[in-house]
């Protein structure tokens, strides 16, 4: 039986662990391996890394910081971050990453959607689309490069066509939302839902279990990614690395 996933989403600057708010002022919150190291002894279902630097400063991946993650990860690990080719996709998955994923590269040609499920399968292409509201109007624009440019592109439009090109899943990420923790766009969630039949993960906005429960409630079996959740604790968002417990898991998944 197919469950929920709940998975960390850990962003990378200059080497370090950081998280934004709407993808603004990185604040350092620790080590990625230390990060991944706790994430394995608290059993997390996925990891996603994103180095928010490789696509920003035109070069490419870090492939012996990926290395080093993946050798290290007990868990499926999708790497995203300066990607521009099947080839550098084809290394990283070589280095031990379950998926490799992609953003600006497939806003920019979206043909490489296909170029990398062609060379490594689909079921590890990740196409992560950081969507804003629309100003003015209704619907959500594709952005890219940390949220500075607009690709002026409709994000479920968007969507529909990477999975058509073989994209083997979708991380949507809500910019408004990122590292509010009020909860997810839980309207873009569902829409994005009846436009797709490939998996999806929504990013962006978690605060609580209850706001994972609330995503599970509304669109059913998917993803549920978050940053700030899994690195800050209590109403001062002290830095400690967490996730739920076993228990804490089944709680939530029965209450869906």
């Amino acid at each position: 039986m197919l469950r929920p996933r709940i998975i960390p989403c850990l962003l990378v600057h200059q080497g370090g662990l950081v998280k934004t708010i709407g993808f603004k002022d990185p604040k350092y919150v620790g080590d990625p391996i230390n990060a991944v190291k706790i994430f394995n002894e608290k059993q997390a279902d996925e990891l996603i890394v994103v180095d928010m630097d490789a696509t920003v400063n035109g070069v490419e991946p870090d492939y012996k910081a990926i290395e080093h993650m993946a050798l290290e990860c007990r868990m499926p690990l999708c790497y995203g971050g300066g990607v521009q080719t099947a080839e550098q996709a084809k290394r990283i998955i070589g280095l031990g990453v379950e998926k490799v994923s992609i953003s600006a590269a497939a806003a920019d040609r979206p043909e490489l959607v296909s170029e990398i499920a062609d060379a490594v399968g689909r079921q590890s292409v990740v196409v992560v689309i950081d969507a804003k509201k629309k100003m003015p109007g209704s619907g959500w624009d594709v952005t890219t490069r940390n949220a500075g440019r607009n690709a002026k592109v409709d994000a479920l439009d968007f969507a529909a066509r990477v999975a058509d090109l073989g994209a083997g899943e979708i991380v949507m990420n809500s910019v408004d939302l990122d590292g509010r923790m009020t909860g997810y766009d839980l309207d873009l969630a569902r829409r994005l839902r009846d436009r797709v039949r490939i998996p999806i993960t929504m990013l962006g906005g978690a605060g609580s279990l209850d706001h994972m429960g609330d995503l599970f409630r509304t669109c059913g079996v998917m993803g549920a990614a978050a940053g700030s959740l899994f690195v800050f604790k209590g109403q001062y968002r002290a830095v400690l690395i967490n996730y739920p417990k076993p228990a804490e898991k089944e709680a939530l998944f029965a209450a869906v």
